[in-house]
């Protein structure tokens, strides 16, 4: 089941989880910012990810605002992942609200 996370929730998961961070914004905007430790998982990438990763560990999943990081989560939990968090609000809350990386 996907759940969505506010920019606290996804904080206080990353500092107690060992979990994937995806961002699925385009790679300059990806360049540009980004969650640390985010990995940038592209659409072209997304079905090698599919296929490579444990489906057991949690994952979340980010956008610009929200929208497209929901069906993306939405299409891992089909996919047979089993923790699957969408931010609520995006990179733009997060970066409103906690430091970022802009190191790739």
């Amino acid at each position: 089941m996907l759940k969505q996370l506010t920019h606290e929730e996804a904080n206080a998961l990353m500092a107690k989880h060992d979990l994937v961070v995806a961002d699925v914004r385009d790679h300059d905007s990806y360049e540009e910012g980004h969650i640390e430790q985010a990995v940038h998982l592209s659409m072209p990438k997304l079905q090698e990810f599919t296929e490579m990763a444990d489906k057991n560990q949690p994952i979340l999943v980010y956008c610009y605002h929200g929208i497209t990081s929901q069906s993306v989560g939405q299409h891992l939990v089909d996919q047979g992942f089993t923790q699957v968090y969408s931010l609520v609000g995006g990179f733009e809350a997060w970066k409103q609200n906690h430091p970022y990386s802009t190191d790739s």
